[in-house]
Formats: structure tokens, sequence, C-alpha cells
């Protein structure tokens, strides 16, 4: 076990996770929807916290099956390192194309909603597209009950798992499960730490602030992240 490798592909899973997290699409939901029906805030932050976890069980339960697929294979392609490191550096060329090409980063749509997501999706406003999105779905209307808003943002981002840490997981592969384990762990500390932090940081005003900027680069950041791990995998082998 290469500790001191484990711990960088760890601090650059928490990055991701982290920086992922921390885009509005994660927590802009929840304080809008609180601002409608009136909840305080740590009933928002509960709920943010409930729906983070399922956002952070399906990733995981996903990772699992990236690693045990990992395992198999490690066993029987002597050059899996140059496979996973490939796979990486195309994951990342693919994220620099999307910066490139101006695509950015659409998801996690809201039920019942009118909006459809494009290349251009909320790039019309100097805010997040959620604004524009949320107004034609249900979680926020006063006709819908409290468990129709809990369920529809707890399902909302539940099934929208953060694929962006999948091939995190893949980097971890050499590990066995001990750095499954570890990296589940980086994801829900994450996530978790991200999410409640900026939702209550929107609580107090902090969304006045023009995070659209944050969104439109985060292709760019995240495919530097996926190079880096990419050329951490192949320079190990070598």
């Amino acid at each position: 076990m290469q500790s001191p490798v484990l711990t960088t592909i760890a601090a650059t899973g928490f990055t991701v996770a982290f920086f992922h997290a921390a885009i509005p699409t994660h927590w802009l939901p929840f304080v809008l929807v609180a601002r409608a029906r009136g909840w305080g805030r740590a009933k928002t932050l509960a709920v943010t916290a409930l729906a983070g976890l399922g956002h952070v069980a399906l990733t995981s339960l996903l990772g699992l099956l990236i690693a045990w697929g990992g395992f198999q294979l490690e066993e029987k392609i002597a050059w899996f390192s140059w496979l996973a490191g490939g796979l990486l550096l195309a994951i990342a060329a693919f994220y620099f194309w999307r910066q490139w090409s101006g695509a950015g980063i659409c998801h996690h749509h809201a039920p019942g909603s009118a909006h459809r997501a494009d290349a251009h999706c909320g790039e019309e406003k100097e805010q997040s597209h959620w604004q524009e999105e949320l107004k034609g779905s249900p979680i926020v209307s006063a006709h819908s009950g409290e468990w129709a808003a809990i369920s529809g943002l707890f399902v909302m981002l539940t099934l929208s798992p953060c694929e962006l840490f999948l091939p995190v997981y893949l980097s971890g592969v050499q590990f066995g499960w001990k750095g499954f384990v570890v990296l589940s762990a980086i994801l829900a500390a994450a996530t978790l730490a991200s999410m409640t932090l900026f939702t209550w940081l929107a609580l107090l005003g902090f969304e006045r602030f023009r995070l659209k900027k944050f969104e439109r680069v985060e292709s760019g950041l995240l495919g530097a992240l996926f190079a880096i791990l990419g050329l951490l995998i192949l320079l190990l082998d070598h």
C-alpha cells in the first residue's frame, strides 16, 4: 500500500466532490423551496443533508460496481493501470472539450418543471438556471404538502448520482477494498459538508454573489483534476 499515492487520490477526490457539490444545483433548490414554504434554517439544513445522503448512497453503490469490476480486470489484465490512466485522461479531455465548447454541465432538473436543458442552459441570466426551473415545479407549490416537497428534493438529488466522482473510484482500484471504503468516506464528507455549508451561506444571503460565473468554469477545473489523476496512475505504473 503506497499511502502517499492513496492520500493524493483521496485529496483529489475530496476536491472533486466538494467543488461539484458547491455548484448551485446541489443547494440552491433547497434554499428556494425553503423560502417559498417558510422553512427555518434547521429544517432546511436537515432536508439538505437527507437528500445529500441519498445522493452519496447511490453514487457509492455505483462506485462499488466499478470497484468490483476493476478488481476482476486487474487480476486478468497486466496493463490495467495503463487502461485506467488512459480512461481518466480521456475523461479529462472530454471535460476540457465541454469547457472549450461552452457546453457546460446542467443536471438535477426539478421534478415536474417545464424547463428543458440544452447546451446553453442557464446562460440567459446572471443566475443559476434553477431560479427559472423551479417556477414550474410542484415542490414549491403551496398546493402540495410538505412531504411532497421533501420527497421531491430527495428523489431529485438521489436519482442524479455524482457521476464526476466515479472515475475517482476507478483510480483507487489498485488499493483494494480499503481504497473503496476510504474514497466512499471522502465522498460523503465532502458532499455533505459542501451542500450544508453553501445552503447555510445562501440562507444568510450569499446567493447574491454571481455564482453563475463559478458554474461556467466547472468543466475546465474538473478536466484538470481528472488529468492529474490519470497522470498519477500512469506514473505510478511506470
